[in-house]
């Protein structure tokens, strides 16, 4: 199967490739945007998890062929299971998923609860035993034991993989932003042992003849700060943010009265679930929905900072109000009491901390393997940088209706303890 991709180029899928490629758990992918509500902000974000997942399949095939430049054996069946696993990397996404999982925690990480154990016990199951490949898909994405080379998995899912690879270029295509990395950076990938352990890694080769490779370095750089402006400019944008947070006030609202379960949004995709809460749920789930429907948004009514509070009271608001969904609730509550709204008008947002995982990748330098983020390193001084400035776009917010907002900022104070950083009305 021949696809043209409008950040790949043409790709070429293998046999078992297209067949995996074709199934119905991967086709519902089509209706599920990659980055959620985004087009609110940018109206050309709208491709899919399915786009994504082609992408990082032949991300993957890029990456092997870089091993092999470098000495690694990767045989044409290897590297087409790769290819497989690579594809159904994100199976397991729900609409809006990473709001839901990583933001409200409504749900485990899709990565991490036991939603690809149901999958592969139901259809997609039965298809990849038709293939005879059930057994490697599931050791490929962390639920069994892993057949092939240790480093397989760490192409589909580790620090600087496929997956980030497409998502850096893909994300920056459709929302219009011109940053870009250099396809060198397939060059620098390896597999070496690691010093402590007998497991292979996939790595990067910041060394050659037992020197220090500026070219390397500066790409690798390159990638997190492209990774980090991403961040700041689409990810945590506070529009975004904001419609993320109504449709999962939404999503949580349908749980607690038994109007949706985790099981009914694998069969949903984002205009499905909007349809489904604006007619079949709660009336204060229906009104959030048609708000977003109509992109009629709550507005900031308080906000902090990572600036503005310091890293312990920081954490302890994030174990009190992002891991505790029940403190939360309260706090939103108390709120809505406090300022005479309905609870549905008040949504606290409290996000993990801001943490880069892609430099903790391993590197070959000249003193061995190494993390990337490694204080005594080449780049050490550079990632640290970058490391700061992410855990700096840290913001915990109060979402409230426009009327509201003056009043929102004492109230929350008095709630959470800090000042609100947020002057409504301010322009630059």
């Amino acid at each position: 199967m021949l696809i043209r991709d409008p950040i790949h180029g043409d790709i070429e899928l293998g046999r078992l490739e297209s067949a995996v490629l074709d199934l119905p758990v991967m086709q519902r992918l089509r209706g599920i945007r990659q980055l959620g509500t985004a087009s609110l902000v940018y109206p050309g974000a709208v491709h899919t998890r399915f786009d994504h997942s082609i992408g990082v399949c032949a991300a993957a095939h890029r990456m092997i062929d870089g091993l092999r430049r470098n000495g690694v054996a990767v045989t044409a069946e290897e590297a087409e299971l790769i290819g497989v696993g690579a594809l159904l990397h994100d199976v397991t996404h729900i609409p809006y998923g990473h709001t839901f999982e990583d933001e409200r925690r409504l749900f485990p990480r899709h990565d991490k609860g036991d939603r690809l154990l149901r999958l592969l016990a139901g259809e997609l199951g039965d298809a990849l035993d038709r293939l005879g490949i059930r057994t490697v898909v599931a050791g490929l994405l962390g639920v069994g034991a892993n057949p092939l080379p240790s480093w397989a998995p760490d192409v589909i899912a580790s620090t600087l993989d496929a997956d980030l690879l497409d998502y850096l270029r893909r994300d920056s295509r459709f929302t219009g932003l011109a940053h870009d990395y250099d396809d060198r950076v397939y060059r620098y990938f390896t597999v070496r042992q690691g010093d402590c352990d007998a497991r292979e890694h996939l790595a990067l080769r910041m060394a050659k003849h037992g020197m220090d490779r500026a070219d390397a370095r500066s790409e690798i750089v390159q990638l997190l700060r492209m990774r980090y402006f991403l961040t700041e400019r689409v990810y945590d944008h506070h529009t975004k943010v904001t419609a993320g947070a109504m449709i999962s006030k939404a999503v949580e609202i349908a749980l607690a009265c038994g109007a949706l379960s985790e099981a009914d949004l694998l069969e949903l995709n984002d205009w499905t679930l909007l349809d489904r809460l604006g007619h079949a749920a709660p009336p204060a789930a229906a009104r959030l929905a048609a708000r977003l429907a109509r992109r009629d948004l709550l507005k900031r009514g308080y906000v902090i900072s990572a600036r503005g509070v310091a890293a312990e009271a920081r954490a302890e608001l994030v174990r009190r109000y992002h891991e505790s969904p029940a403190e939360r609730a309260r706090a939103e509550a108390d709120l809505a009491a406090a300022l005479g709204l309905d609870a549905d008008q008040v949504i606290v947002y409290c996000p993990a901390l801001s943490v880069m995982k892609e430099t903790a990748a391993w590197v070959e330098t000249p003193v061995g393997l190494r993390r990337l983020n490694d204080p005594e390193g080449a780049a050490g001084a550079e990632i640290r940088a970058i490391e700061a400035r992410h855990a700096d776009l840290w913001r915990f917010y109060v979402f409230v209706p426009a009327r509201a907002v003056n009043r929102a900022a004492a109230a929350a104070a008095e709630r959470f303890g800090h000042a609100s950083e947020f002057r409504p009305g301010e322009r630059v």
